[in-house]
């Protein structure tokens, strides 16, 4: 009897181990993995890019890496890439020209802007953005400054594996 006993506890020893370490793999994958996965897909999320007006930065195909967690990365400033909703309900990319309180010269002040008022001053909590390829490029030149609750997030780069279009790079090997 005292034989069988011992036995049966060296073959449950095993058991219990592995039971142990999913437990500890699950609680591992709970308290850590799924808060940042969930972060990741709040905070994070890729655009690419269609049109002329980002040209020679960015290319129509590319695709960016954009957040919104301005706490990590940054506010938003002067020279900062920037997705917004624009006037007419459309993803835009933007440099930020000018922030709130800053003034525009001349040659970029909005359409609607009259000279004689003089300088263009951008209001407080507003952002003034532009294309890096102006002749090409529909911005606040055209439909004023854009509200902070516009902007989707701030570009922080190239995602990685998707910096050209494939048909673009197949079609123009450097």
């Amino acid at each position: 009897m005292v034989v069988q006993d011992h036995l049966s506890q060296q073959r449950s020893a095993p058991v219990k181990r592995k039971k142990v370490i999913w437990t500890s793999f699950g609680t591992f994958l709970l308290v850590v993995v799924l808060p940042f996965a969930l972060f990741a897909f709040f905070n994070f999320h890729t655009v690419q890019i269609k049109g002329k007006s980002m040209e020679p930065t960015f290319n129509s195909g590319e695709r960016l890496l954009v957040t919104s967690a301005y706490w990590l990365v940054g506010d938003i400033k002067k020279n900062d890439i920037i997705v917004v909703n624009s006037p007419s309900g459309d993803s835009v990319i933007k440099r930020v020209y000018a922030v709130g309180g800053d003034t525009v010269d001349f040659f970029n002040a909005p359409e609607s802007w009259d000279i004689t008022q003089g300088e263009y001053r951008v209001p407080p909590g507003t952002y003034y953005i532009v294309g890096d390829n102006r002749p090409q490029s529909e911005d606040s030149r055209v439909f004023g400054p854009i509200s902070r609750d516009r902007v989707l997030g701030k570009v922080i780069r190239l995602a990685p594996g998707f910096e050209k279009n494939p048909q673009a790079a197949a079609q123009n090997p450097e």
